[in-house]
């Protein structure tokens, strides 16, 4: 019967058969004429001319299925069922993991590979025998000689019929494969040079510093160059409230509470906030888009970066900046890759989780966060910081507890005095201009791209990769956060001394952390001796050096 299928499908008898047609709307890009705005000329009319295609035949999702049906039912067959991939490439490879564990590069199409197996077992998704499929043209089934020697292999292995209407395809003899296979192979050469043709166009434009398209940037017109006055208003206020040390949520607070949202409508996240903060287009530079693979997990990252021009620099955009370039720079820096202290979120409750340690002989645990027992009639919310048993497994000695709020507010105090003491300091003495350690990350940073290489050409092991790894990227967080305070506290000292005193009751608990972190190593509670001694008694402040940060202070600050 199934050899029977093919052979009634090439006299064109398709009598008492079901059938299932393949419509494929392409997203190709089509590359049109160079417009007035695609050189240089700065033109505000510049406009990049890439359109979607539905393909080659420029045929309708319905005019495909339409005509599918009418082939079908012409030679006596029965339509049954359609397979609709919208939106979708035959020919542009995505990054994907193979069954070996490595990476590869393959055109992805679940619909297109779930018709093959449906027609292999013979039915259809609505239940339906299923005899044969049926497409457009060659260019509608694929332009991946993978897919096409899947569909070859139904065809001879499986004796199920894949035709065409316009006769480009002939799956059903010998001679008609290899055409197809020679139809395929320019398909793929025509998808390809277009696509190299398209690429070099964006690089001209990117050379050019023109904007393109997408979703209109904070901050500017629809033009995307003119800058929208309300909004850039608001972009250097984020700028400077990052810099002054404002964690990520507290500006995200103020935005909400201002009625301020994103280009969308959309309120503000923090993936978002940081997106567009770490985004060149805020000082002028001409952003694009890149994508990093790791060489040694396959995990790749999406990032934004600067545009260089044939010398190396780079190319400035045809908009207007919001802020300098050194204040992104600024900026960019604190962010890094990850929330540190004071800048990030931080999922916290308390205020000195993580700052108090138990000072008792011995011991040293960070103090952790305990509800007062009813038992002690204590207000609602009442807590006290208290040292972790032996036996936890945080490993502490049990032996001390002091009270949550008076805690508190007693390093409070000491922390808002500490630091009208250091913008005293600050004004009388400028900061340095330079950070001092630039070229020991540097080193570091190169040790890591090294040791990558290294493990991609096999000449480490993964467990020697992983552990001087992990030893890396310890001293890169170290070192980051380093400058990263450096950075803050030049432009801190830049601009008007902030009046912690008065603001302090105002703050989210989230910036009052970070001024406790950026200011404190630690606070040490000694175990409390006799009745009715003062909680600031038994507090010992360890003060950040300044300009420093240790190794145990860098470990703590993931959120």
């Amino acid at each position: 019967m199934d050899n029977d299928l093919v052979q009634r499908a090439r006299w064109g008898d398709l009598a008492g058969q079901n059938w299932a047609g393949l419509v494929r709307l392409s997203f190709e890009v089509d590359e049109g004429p160079i417009t007035a705005g695609d050189d240089a000329t700065g033109s505000t009319d510049a406009k990049p001319a890439f359109r979607p295609m539905t393909g080659r035949d420029i045929r309708s999702r319905d005019e495909q299925e339409k005509d599918n049906r009418s082939f079908v039912e012409s030679r006596g067959g029965r339509y049954v069922y359609t397979y609709e991939e919208p939106d979708t490439s035959a020919w542009k490879r995505k990054r994907v993991r193979l069954p070996n564990g490595e990476i590869g590069y393959r055109v992805i199409r679940p619909v297109f590979e779930g018709a093959l197996e449906d027609l292999k077992r013979g039915t259809a998704p609505n239940g339906e025998r299923l005899d044969g499929l049926i497409v457009y043209d060659i260019d509608r089934l694929t332009r991946d000689n993978r897919h096409l020697e899947d569909a070859i292999e139904v065809v001879e292995n499986f004796g199920r019929p894949i035709i065409d209407i316009t006769g480009t395809l002939d799956l059903l003899t010998d001679n008609g494969r290899t055409v197809a296979r020679i139809v395929t192979a320019t398909n793929n050469k025509q998808s390809a040079d277009t696509a190299r043709r398209v690429a070099r166009k964006h690089q001209a434009l990117q050379q050019a510093g023109i904007p393109t398209g997408g979703t209109r940037p904070f901050g500017w017109k629809e033009d995307k160059r003119a800058l929208d006055p309300h909004e850039a208003q608001w972009l250097s206020q984020m700028v400077d409230w990052l810099l002054a040390g404002k964690p990520i949520s507290a500006v995200i607070r103020k935005l909400k509470d201002a009625g301020v949202t994103t280009s969308t409508g959309r309120d503000w996240s923090h993936a978002g906030l940081k997106a567009v903060m770490r985004n060149p287009r805020l000082c002028g530079y001409r952003p694009r888009q890149v994508i990093d693979v790791d060489p040694v997990t396959g995990t790749a990252n999406t990032r934004v970066e600067i545009v260089l021009d044939d010398q190396g620099k780079p190319v400035i955009g045809q908009w207007e900046p919001v802020i300098s370039v050194e204040e992104w720079e600024a900026v960019t820096e604190l962010l890094g890759s990850n929330p540190a202290p004071g800048q990030g979120r931080n999922a916290r409750k308390s205020l000195l989780r993580g700052t108090l340690r138990c000072d008792r002989e011995g011991c040293g645990a960070l103090l952790r966060v305990s509800k007062a027992e009813k038992r002690l009639n204590k207000p609602d919310g009442y807590f006290y910081y208290t040292c972790p048993s032996s036996g936890s497994a945080y490993g502490g000695c049990g032996g001390t507890r002091i009270a949550g709020p008076e805690t508190d507010k007693a390093v409070s105090m000491s922390v808002i005095a500490k630091h009208q003491e250091e913008a005293a300091k600050r004004k009388a003495s400028p900061e340095p201009t330079t950070w001092e350690k630039e070229e020991e990350l540097e080193r570091v940073l190169e040790d890591i791209g090294d040791l990558k290489q290294a493990r991609k050409a096999r000449i480490i092991t993964a467990e020697t990769y992983f552990s001087q790894l992990a030893e890396h990227e310890a001293e890169k967080r170290r070192l980051t956060a380093e400058r990263n305070r450096f950075l803050r506290s030049k432009h801190v000292a830049q601009g008007a001394p902030v009046d912690l005193a008065a603001q302090w009751d105002d703050l989210l608990l989230s910036e009052k952390r970070g001024y406790v972190e950026d200011l404190l190593l630690a606070v040490l509670v000694s175990p409390a001796v006799g009745r009715g001694k003062p909680v600031r008694d038994r507090l010992t402040p360890v003060w950040r050096p300044k300009g420093n940060q240790s190794e145990e202070a860098a470990d703590s600050e993931a959120p």
